[in-house]
């Protein structure tokens, strides 16, 4: 079925929902529109799906939930009555349609005998896990597009130990929902009838108490005086933090802890921001001018659904932010100086990070006693390992992160942890400010000890089917016709993540990489920097990461400044 059959099978739909409807007849004279609505099915992938919303098979809508629900459902009644009764939990962030399709995804399972735990109200992503796991559900879903624009919604599905779903699982539900072939013809649940019978259950105010315990969890200071002399302005950017956090650092003694008042209501619209993303400068416009009247050491902002932070720090009468390497950075080096303080370091103590993550965090933890451990671009595969781990003993977790601004301190949780990551970096900023040194004069001492490690990121959107297939382009381009040195420097070796390889300028014998398939290309260059390309598996983007080392500031900015330009201009060349 083309695009244009699939546009008149909706628009020809008598139980449509109405606001679809309107949304279809607009398009009627637009072909790129429905082209782009209908040319494909909104991809289900190995951690979900995401889109715009709207009418058409590639948009989040209720029908497109209810096929994908649909298909989790025929995977958990796959696994037996047990896993049935044991249910889902389901959660969602403060977006355009996330309480309907909620709900929806809630009647879906229901319908099919399913028990599923509901919230009310926005909650954040890491409080969605941590509930898979205290309620001992056997899977978890979360309506969220993170830090997307307000156009986008999405659909993220979580397994039995909190994590995203593994590789295997995530392809046996893949398998589900792609078998079903009409999302139209799908008969929707009716839920007050089904909350009525007690197979909808809402999740209480126990559960927030209980997540807000074991964020408490994670402080290693009780020193109240310390507590009380540094001051925050906190922003959760219009989405489900806000309440979360105010609650919780109220009752861990933070008496100048302040909010910016206008970001504190959820509204997916986010009418004071240009992004709600805190990768973002602009997401700190309001928390800045706050920070200013109230004189704040630190600024922290907090995406939509809760799983990523990131945080500015007074510089005399401005705030410097800091990147996700940076912050990971500080929090390694303070979160392992506590531990080694108790002398509650294990001899296998493990951090882990993603491959497009700065070293810095790496040597740091060796620094400390600890290894390091490096896994694909997507907290999941954090998530997996630590579940490895605890069932073999041969690691303990120590710290997860990756360069995109998301931490996990303590795996209560088994996504990254905005929440926690509040409550740490306020306590480290609140130590070191005892101690006569902010988080910035921290990150200068690590850089003076270990090497200043530099990080870049460059996205390129290219949307709709035509930017799909450039982006692909490139990456078959980048196979075919290989590089043999990037700004001048030779590329010592290459690791090809879709094939499984690692291949040496010098001819030696390929290696075998253990990490699993992914359609990402890494190159090493002879001086110790790298580049990194990969397609966002959320955004319609394609991504370079490049990270580099020296002794000083100036030549690792030199370095990075020159790699990113002539690295890019060369890929713009074979768009």
């Amino acid at each position: 079925m083309n695009y244009n059959q699939a546009f008149q099978k909706w628009l020809t739909n008598e139980t449509l929902e109405e606001e679809l409807k309107v949304q279809l007849q607009s398009m009627q004279t637009d072909e790129k529109k429905r082209e782009d609505a209908f040319y494909k099915n909104l991809e289900f992938g190995t951690g979900g799906m995401r889109g715009e919303i709207g009418a058409g098979t590639n948009r989040m809508n209720t029908y497109t939930v209810c096929k994908a629900s649909q298909g989790i459902a025929e995977f958990i009644m796959a696994a037996g009555t047990d896993a049935m009764k044991r249910g889902i939990v389901i959660a969602y962030d403060s977006r355009r349609k996330s309480p309907e399709f909620a709900y929806e995804a809630a009647a879906t399972f229901a319908k099919n005998g399913i028990k599923a735990y509901v919230y009310q109200a926005p909650r954040t992503t890491p409080q969605l896990s941590f509930s898979v796991r205290e309620l001992n559900a056997f899977m978890g879903v979360v309506i969220t597009a993170s830090h997307n624009p307000p156009e986008y919604n999405g659909y993220k599905v979580y397994g039995e130990d909190g994590a995203q779903l593994n590789l295997e699982d995530a392809e046996q539900v893949i398998s589900f929902v792609n078998d079903i072939s009409d999302e139209l013809a799908i008969e929707k649940g009716d839920f007050d009838s089904l909350l009525n019978e007690g197979t909808i259950q809402y999740i209480g105010a126990e559960l927030d108490q209980l997540y807000g315990d074991a964020v408490k969890s994670v402080q290693h200071q009780s020193d109240q005086t310390m507590k009380e002399n540094i001051r925050v302005v906190f922003s959760p950017l219009h989405g489900a933090s806000g309440e979360t956090v105010q609650t919780i650092m109220t009752e861990a003694g933070y008496t100048q802890f302040d909010y910016v008042m206008e970001q504190m209501k959820p509204d997916g619209e986010f009418p004071t921001l240009k992004s709600p993303n805190p990768e973002e400068a602009s997401s700190f416009e309001l928390a800045k001018e706050k920070g200013l009247k109230t004189d704040a050491d630190l600024l922290i902002t907090v995406d939509p659904d809760g799983d990523r932070v990131g945080i500015a720090v007074k510089q005399d009468e401005d705030f410097v932010l800091l990147t996700g390497n940076q912050t990971s950075a500080i929090l390694i080096d303070y979160l392992l100086t506590q531990i080694k303080v108790t002398g509650e370091m294990p001899a296998n103590g493990r951090v882990f990070k993603t491959i497009v993550t700065s070293d810095l965090g790496r040597v740091i933890a060796e620094y400390h006693g600890s290894s390091t451990e490096d896994v694909l671009t997507g907290f999941k595969f954090i998530g997996e390992k630590i579940k490895q781990y605890e069932e073999t003993k041969e690691f303990q977790f120590l710290f997860g992160y990756e360069e995109s601004y998301g931490y996990l301190i303590k795996p209560f949780a088994r996504d990254k942890d905005a929440i926690q990551s509040v409550i740490a970096i306020t306590e480290a900023a609140a130590y070191y400010k005892s101690h006569g040194k902010t988080l910035l004069d921290v990150l200068h001492d690590l850089y003076e000890r270990h090497g200043y490690y530099l990080e870049g990121l460059v996205s390129v959107t290219k949307k709709g089917a035509d930017g799909a297939r450039a982006i692909q382009q490139l990456l078959t381009s980048l196979r075919e016709n290989p590089l043999k040195e990037i700004a001048g420097l030779s590329i010592a070796s290459q690791e090809d993540y879709s094939t499984q390889t690692r291949s040496f300028v010098d001819r030696r014998k390929k290696e075998k990489l253990s990490l699993p398939k992914s359609n990402v290309i890494k190159y090493f260059l002879e001086d110790g920097s790298w580049v990194c390309v990969r397609p966002s598996g959320t955004e319609p983007k394609i991504k370079y990461y490049i990270g580099v080392t020296s002794p000083t500031e100036l030549e690792s900015k030199g370095k990075l400044n020159k790699i990113t330009k002539e690295f890019t201009d060369e890929m713009n060349t074979r768009f």
